[in-house]
């Protein structure tokens, strides 16, 4: 199930026209009021810095984003007002969505999917911290 929630993801960021790293970046400041540190979404993301990376300079290229020195050497990802108005017609409208799926469940239902869900990451987390590939 969890492959056919990733491609249902993929297929909303593609309706959109975006990337499926775009739609996090931009997933990810939506979730912060438009601003965060790029520390934060390569963290958040699950994907590689490198593309990330690649997905933060198009963004920036596209005028969707710009950066700021923040603290040094670190940055932060912001929103642009063009950026703004692509998230209010995309990553908002998916949040949206997702908030009308949980509120058609009852409290003890969303208390408990949430708590699953943790509980599954965690678990998954431990379970796989000393993994390792095997090579051919």
């Amino acid at each position: 199930m969890t492959c056919e929630i990733h491609a249902l993801y993929h297929e909303i960021a593609v309706s959109f026209h975006l990337s499926d790293s775009a739609m996090i970046i931009l997933y990810t400041l939506c979730i912060n009021e438009g601003k965060c540190l790029l520390q934060e979404i390569y963290q958040l993301s699950g994907t590689s810095r490198q593309t990330i990376h690649s997905a933060i300079r198009k963004l920036e290229q596209d005028q969707i984003i710009y950066l700021t020195f923040y603290d040094g050497k670190k940055k932060n990802v912001h929103l642009s007002e063009k950026g703004k108005k692509l998230s209010e017609n995309s990553v908002l409208r998916l949040m949206e969505l997702e908030q009308q799926v949980l509120a058609s469940w009852s409290g003890k239902d969303q208390k408990c999917y949430l708590e699953l869900s943790k509980c599954y990451l965690e678990n998954m987390k431990e379970k796989t911290k000393n993994l390792q590939g095997v090579r051919l």
